[in-house]
């Protein structure tokens, strides 16, 4: 935040932010709205050979994992919603914690294929450099054990069979079979495109709005390299890092300093805002407190029972 707003000319840059056509920033609300809930659709289709699960109650629990990010540090949110998630379908939180994981494989996978592309077009500082290329081989080691357990699974069995956890990594093995061997596997990939590709939309309509004269393939760069840079846990809502690293994304194709901040600015609170009041209702509707949430995930995910609401 130090770098970000230093030096920065509120006077000069604040009558430009208010300007903003509110017609380009409605439109960055509402992606970002169609964001997590094809999440949330995505989930469901992954999670259908297991049991079925409204999209609906798959977004409402990712809407509140993504209140918990903004509350809470290191990205807690995960484990939330995946304990949610268990109550609800009737899984093993192991197996739900485990699509989870999935989700982030496909998004990695597509994320990765960005951020190769995006440097044909932009030099990217090393760091960034570095850690999409630490990303790349933590998602192959992921993608190798994930295929050991969808084609083989009587192997997989066999080498956790004198675990002490060998009853609970069954269950993961079986899931991940499971969902792994089913058409709505392929579908929940190709969805992930759809679900990166939203998230450039609030992106380039807030370019618009802000009158810059910058292509959609800007759009994806700031995109690209926000969520390689935000990878990492890191403090709640990503506050500091989402505005370094967009205007570092912005500054990388020739937008001046505080040009660059203010659009950070006016970014992370068009797609925070809409977050914070859809996951304070998700919330509400379960009828329980937040730290209620984050104790029972953490402390026993199968024996706290949440009941659906109506």
């Amino acid at each position: 935040m130090v770098w970000v707003y230093k030096g920065f000319d509120w006077q000069r840059e604040l009558p430009r932010i208010l300007a903003i056509d509110v017609r380009w920033v409605t439109v960055a609300v509402i992606a970002d709205i169609l964001v997590y809930c094809c999440q949330g659709w995505r989930w469901s289709l992954l999670l259908s050979p297991l049991a079925r699960v409204p999209a609906w109650r798959s977004i409402q629990a990712v809407y509140i994992g993504l209140f918990a990010n903004e509350i809470l540090p290191l990205r807690t949110g995960e484990v939330i919603r995946s304990y949610l998630q268990s109550k609800w379908a009737g899984l093993p939180f192991s197996v739900v914690i485990s699509s989870a994981v999935i989700e982030r494989l496909f998004d990695g996978i597509w994320l990765i294929l960005g951020f190769y592309t995006i440097t044909y077009f932009v030099t990217l500082p090393a760091l960034l450099v570095e850690g999409g290329r630490l990303l790349a081989v933590v998602l192959f080691t992921l993608t190798l054990l994930l295929g050991v357990a969808v084609f083989t699974k009587h192997r997989a069995h066999a080498a956790f069979a004198q675990s002490r956890w060998k009853e609970k990594l069954w269950h993961v093995i079986e899931g991940l079979h499971n969902m792994g061997n089913s058409q709505s596997f392929y579908a929940s990939f190709a969805l992930s495109f759809v679900y990166l590709a939203l998230q450039v939309v609030p992106v380039y309509a807030l370019i618009k709005g802000y009158g810059l004269d910058l292509s959609i393939g800007a759009a994806v760069v700031v995109l690209v390299i926000l969520r390689i840079g935000s990878i990492p846990p890191q403090a709640p809502g990503n506050v500091g890092s989402f505005q370094a690293l967009t205007k570092l994304g912005l500054m990388l194709l020739g937008v001046q300093s505080d040009v660059a901040t203010g659009f950070a600015t006016v970014l992370f609170f068009a797609v925070t805002v809409p977050l914070w009041l859809g996951g304070f209702v998700a919330l509400a509707l379960t009828g329980m407190k937040l730290s209620d949430l984050h104790r029972d995930a953490h402390t026993r995910p199968g024996t706290v029972q949440v009941e659906p609401q109506p």
